[in-house]
């Protein structure tokens, strides 16, 4: 969408009220052009605000001073809004040739005969049941075109419209509300409604949105309208319109918004690793599907390959195990759906090029399938019961059954002719890949909303006209898809959920947006999951800041492990050996048979220089564990600290013989050959520290290891021969 540098001030100097910077704004703008047509609306605007100024300026006290300060910011903002969405419309051929044509082909868009218009497509679409059998199926379908293209433009209409009044509001309020009005109309309208205050906020369409989220009854309308609310509602706008705020609070003092909030947070984050998912279902499942199905995809399609192969006479068990692993993969689709993945957006991406979609409400329509483009298809395509069903049970959102249907006599060719013989007589059950939906799952209110934000998706990352629309699923790096920390929502009651999405975007590896949710949690909703969170997300930072979390944590829960175990490890960063020690303590109290507890204090006591008693652990340890290569490496780098460099050096063979070797055998080994003073040999296992990216050598001799260099009796020399050597 076209932006202009001084609209944007003129915006932003009311959005913090600076009603005077934005008049002068607006007066510099409107005197360099001349013949505008908002300058009449300008100068009755300005006028007011003059008398406003002269009254104050006088000493006059008027107890309707702050209300008619307030109106004005609104008046100005209104006019600013409208001039920049006439600006956009003219400066961009697509929404001007939208609009005209909206125009021309319906001269009376008031609210009124909008309804009218909507009323009577319900009562022409009851009347045919009057109408001879003859007659009826040619008079539905020509009712059906003639509404598609009606609400088609009413759409363009709506989305490319300037900002309401109160009037606008209330009209659509009644029509989005109606029981006399058919539900999918309603949704689409929601959606246009979205698109229009998504481009420029507009408090009255904001209003609107939250509203029949409020009081409608139709589950699809409701979610559409909460989807559309949460991402119109604008924090920049909270000073100039403080009643957002009051909306707000109160719908969310409703727990159950509050659930659905979370809820949508989280399921936008599932439709933005759409492409993600894509790649894995591509690269790691599919393949691995076609192979042990049997099947295999040419140019001419998919192909059966024959079953009575050489190979399925040699490994008769073969068959058996690829089933195993065929049913894996697909169980994995299916896990993947069920949690929210979008597995399908891979698969219909490319069927989003049929002429349907040049229509923009086509991508928002609700599938019914009258539809004039894909009546004909659905009515009379070969093995129509295939397609009736597949639809009715799949998990793919509207815009993905049009796609489907529009490309089902293609898919039909393509299909192996034992297969295709099977579906045209019927003894196919259609199983969709990601398993199958039953009717009352598809009714959660979680399910339509899910089902929804995969149209709103596919529309804003493959609409060719796209650019043209703020796509308030994108930049997923500035995380501005992260609606709940919206200053709006963050008062609110939904501040109960923070910690719950916080685990959620941590599970995700989206660990800065959790922290982000996370610093806006005050005292009041600090619970034992935020301080666990804190402590794991601040790593990085003071490790005394994060010892405090794990230190919260265990106050709160004195007896769960893994507040103790963030904790000792903490400590153990935070080089609080003797600490940390006592933590590890702790949790062999509370597990005896722990191996991670039992390790993790024999390294703090070599850190206290405890050698012995920590080889008494180790070699237990080792005994109990032979096959546990820390545990090994453990011993070796302890029996190293305690002069025992024979016993180490046979465990540093092995460690060094085994398949993946951790780098810190060859860096722990190079010490110990050091101290033996076979010096070259150390610069070997030195050297193949490196091999993969290059170790500051300086920095772990003369500070990290310093201290224990110098006991071993190794000298600032020796460390700068060795450098020399390594460099």
């Amino acid at each position: 969408m076209w932006k202009d540098d001084t609209f944007n001030d003129i915006v932003e100097q009311l959005n913090q009220c600076h009603l005077s910077k934005a008049n002068k704004l607006l007066e510099n703008y409107l005197l360099a052009h001349p013949g505008h047509p908002s300058t009449e609306s300008y100068r009755l605007y300005a006028s007011h605000y003059d008398l406003l100024v002269g009254y104050w300026k006088s000493g006059y006290d008027d107890p309707q001073r702050e209300k008619l300060f307030k109106d004005l910011l609104h008046r100005f903002y209104l006019l600013t809004a409208e001039m920049i969405q006439r600006e956009s419309n003219n400066r961009s051929a697509y929404r001007m040739t939208l609009r005209r044509q909206a125009l021309q082909l319906r001269r009376d868009w008031s609210v009124t005969a909008v309804k009218a218009e909507l009323e009577g497509f319900v009562s022409d679409i009851a009347l045919l049941t009057l109408e001879p059998a003859h007659t009826q199926e040619a008079k539905s379908t020509e009712i059906y075109r003639q509404h598609q293209l009606y609400m088609s433009n009413l759409f363009n209409y709506i989305w490319t419209s300037e900002l309401w009044h109160t009037a606008d509001a209330e009209g659509y309020q009644s029509i989005l509300l109606s029981p006399t009005v058919d539900a999918n109309d309603q949704a689409l309208l929601v959606s246009a409604i979205t698109l229009s205050a998504l481009n420029i906020f507009d408090i009255h369409k904001f209003m609107t949105l939250a509203k029949v989220y409020q009081q409608t009854t139709d589950e699809q309308v409701r979610q559409r309208a909460l989807v559309g609310w949460v991402f119109v509602a604008d924090a920049s706008k909270g000073k100039l319109y403080g009643e957002m705020q009051e909306i707000i609070q109160q719908l969310c003092e409703d727990k159950k918004c509050c659930q659905e909030l979370a809820e949508l947070q989280m399921q936008l984050v599932y439709c933005l690793n759409a492409e993600a998912d894509t790649r894995l279902i591509k690269d790691e499942i599919m393949p691995d599907l076609l192979t042990r199905s049997h099947f295999k995809i040419t140019p001419q399609g998919i192909e059966e390959l024959d079953e009575d192969s050489l190979e399925e006479i040699l490994h008769p068990d073969e068959s058996e195990r690829n089933m195993e692993k065929l049913e894996a993969g697909i169980h994995r689709m299916a896990d993947m759906q069920q949690q929210g993945s979008d597995i399908y957006f891979g698969g219909f991406a490319q069927m989003k090029r049929f002429p349907f979609f040049d229509d923009v409400s086509n991508w928002f329509a609700p599938f019914y399938p009258q539809h004039p483009v894909i009546s004909k298809t659905w009515n009379e395509a070969k093995a129509r019961k295939f397609l009736h069903i597949i639809t009715k049970i799949s998990a793919f959102c509207d815009s993905d059954k049009y796609s489907f249907v529009l490309a089902y006599e293609q898919l039909l060719n393509h299909f192996p002719k034992k297969m295709l013989s099977l579906i045209e007589q019927g003894d196919a059950v259609p199983m969709p890949v990601g398993g199958e939906v039953n009717i009352e799952q598809q009714r959660q209110p979680a399910f339509v909303r899910r089902m929804y934000l995969q149209n709103l998706y596919r529309f804003f990352w493959l609409y060719a006209m796209r650019s043209e629309f703020r796509n308030p699923m994108d930049n997923k790096d500035s995380m501005d898809y992260l609606f709940i920390v919206n200053p709006l929502l963050c008062t609110t009651p939904l501040k109960w959920h923070f910690t719950q999405i916080a685990s959620f975007l941590t599970k995700h590896k989206m660990g800065k947006a959790a922290l982000q949710v996370l610093n806006e949690c005050n005292e009041e909703v600090r619970d034992f999951q935020y301080y666990m969170l804190m402590g794991t997300l601040r790593q990085r930072e003071s490790k005394g800041r994060v010892c405090s979390y794990y230190q919260h944590a265990v106050s709160l829960k004195p007896d769960n492990e893994n507040a103790h175990l963030g904790l000792a490890r903490a400590l153990f960063s935070d080089q609080r050996y003797e600490d940390a020690l006592k933590e590890y303590e702790s949790l062999l109290q509370l597990d005896a048979t722990n191996t991670k507890y039992e390790l993790g204090s024999a390294i703090c006591l070599l850190h206290l220089r405890r050698n012995e008693e920590a080889l008494q652990k180790l070699y237990k340890l080792n005994y109990e564990h032979e096959h546990d290569p820390q545990i090994k490496r453990s011993l070796a780098w302890a029996l190293t600290l305690s002069n025992k460099y024979d016993q180490a050096g046979k465990l540093y063979e092995q460690l060094l013989s085994e398949q993946n070797v951790h780098p810190s055998d060859f860096l722990n080994y190079g010490y110990l050959l050091w101290f033996q003073h076979h010096n070259q040999q150390a610069v070997e296992m030195f050297a193949r520290l490196q091999q993969d990216e290059p170790f500051d050598y300086e920095h772990e001799f003369c500070e990290v290891e310093a201290a224990l260099l110098q006991e071993r009796g190794i000298t600032d020399i020796d460390i700068q021969l060795m450098l020399g050597q390594l460099s």
